[in-house]
């Protein structure tokens, strides 16, 4: 009895024992209760909400960074690199003429595309040109248009775009070189500015362009950073203007050789350089895609480089310093409109068959045909941009930017042939514009200022004659 009884008490110490513990587990649990709430659901939910906006802001900041860096950076390819590089192709008494066209240009359609060009370039939703949505830049702000670019400022985009509405007329005064007017030069880019390149422009990259290939253009053209908008249409009415101001005098008996290779040297370096936010920052944002196209166009220019030197050496013995520089610059107008939608190694073969292509251009297909292209404007970039488009729906991948949806092939070798006819297209738009328009306008500034000026003139440089400067003063 005595060991039951103490067998009994041990039992009801561990069952009061337990009723503590049991409680103190209840308690314990209680807060998970209390975190299925409303007010902790909505707590949880606020800062979700509150992650998600720092991270998009996070996102915004960055890419606009990119974005700025990128204006600037095509910014220096007109100034100093175009200049540079076309300063020392020309002789020295045509050294500031053709410098001051570059430099004027960066102010003069800064204000024409303040005004009204932007507007014509990106605002409404027409076929062939803009409206007047973005007049003086009426809407124009911190605020993304979802359209173009979402994750930056409208107002970086439209500074970005600006950058090559400024490049791409500059160019044709590679072809114009030692005896075209300052006046005429003026009059001459204003009108092609609103007659070619603002409906090319939207065509190809704005809201409802016929040649739009990302908002559902009928004709869709891939043209990732402009070998339509910027190169063919430059190259093309260059070549126009060559033929109707006719050759330079003592073209091509007289010797004409660049009067500093060193100038143009690092001119060219210059546009390598400024090219990574031509192509690169066309992306519009700072991610992969923008990696892509760096990687695409470091690559084209290096390999047309060599392959312009190769054939220079097969055919003179010898690679020059001229060939090597001028090979760079025919694999970066090649490979801009492929830039994002390849990888590294067609972007070696789009390089390499540029530089051997433009260099027949400039070295076989202007002597048989004798104009007078002074700086070869076409055959580096007409040339070069038209054969750059055409590779461009052969080697266009999904994987790379899947520009038409997810799944979908982009390319020729992405299983599109039909791509390739679409460039064709977008390739002929590009001509015909270039063509048809460039004739208007010169006989237009040919009634009203004049084009060429006098034999006097011309021999005795442009630099006096037109600025009342001298880039050079000799005297000791």
């Amino acid at each position: 009895m005595k060991r039951m009884g103490v067998a009994c008490c041990l039992l009801l110490t561990l069952v009061l024992s337990a009723c503590p513990l049991r409680a103190q587990q209840t308690t314990t649990s209680a807060p998970p209760a209390s975190t299925s709430s409303p007010e902790a659901s909505q707590a949880i939910n606020d800062k979700l909400s509150d992650l998600d906006k720092r991270v998009a802001a996070a996102q915004s900041s960055a890419d606009n960074g990119w974005m700025l860096v990128s204006a600037a950076l095509v910014l220096m390819m007109t100034g100093p690199g175009l200049a540079l590089f076309y300063g020392g192709l020309v002789r020295h008494k045509n050294v500031l003429a053709i410098m001051m066209q570059s430099f004027a240009l960066m102010g003069w359609i800064t204000v024409l595309w303040a005004l009204v060009g932007y507007s014509l370039c990106f605002g409404g939703n027409g076929p062939v040109i803009g409206d007047f949505g973005h007049l003086f830049l009426k809407g124009v702000g911190i605020d993304a248009n979802p359209d173009y670019a979402a994750t930056i400022p409208q107002m970086t985009f439209m500074v970005y775009q600006l950058m090559f509405a400024i490049i791409t007329p500059a160019l044709i005064t590679g072809a114009t070189a030692e005896r075209m007017k300052f006046s005429g030069t003026l009059l001459f880019i204003t009108l092609w500015f609103f007659l070619v390149y603002a409906p090319m422009a939207h065509m190809v990259w704005g809201k409802g362009g016929i040649l739009n290939a990302s908002l559902g253009g009928k004709f869709p053209t891939l043209d990732f950073a402009g070998g339509t908008v910027v190169h063919i249409t430059s190259g093309v009415s260059a070549l126009v203007c060559a033929l109707y101001l006719g050759k330079r005098v003592g073209y091509p008996k007289q010797p004409m050789p660049p009067h500093s290779l060193v100038l143009s040297f690092i001119g060219a370096c210059l546009l390598w350089v400024g090219w990574f936010g031509f192509n690169a920052g066309s992306a519009l944002s700072s991610g992969g895609l923008a990696t892509s196209a760096f990687v695409a166009t470091h690559f084209g220019a290096a390999a047309a480089a060599c392959s312009w030197s190769l054939s220079e050496w097969f055919k003179n013995g010898r690679a020059s310093a001229l060939g090597a520089i001028s090979g760079a610059v025919a694999g970066l107008v090649a490979i801009t409109p492929a830039a994002g939608f390849v990888g590294p190694m067609p972007a070696l073969v789009i390089g390499f068959i540029a530089g051997i292509f433009c260099y027949w251009m400039v070295a076989k297909f202007k002597a048989i045909f004798g104009y007078d292209d002074a700086l070869d404007a076409f055959g580096v970039h007409g040339a070069g941009g038209t054969i750059g488009a055409l590779l461009t729906g052969i080697f266009a991948r999904a994987i790379y930017n899947p520009i038409y949806g997810a799944g979908k092939p982009t390319g020729g070798l992405d299983g599109h042939w039909g791509q390739v006819g679409y460039q064709l297209v977008g390739i002929a738009f590009a001509w015909i514009f270039a063509l048809v328009g460039t004739i208007v306008i010169l006989k237009i500034v040919d009634a009203v200022t004049g084009l060429r000026v006098t034999e006097e003139q011309e021999i005795e440089g442009l630099d006096i004659t037109q600025h009342g400067e001298e880039a050079y003063n000799l005297e000791s």
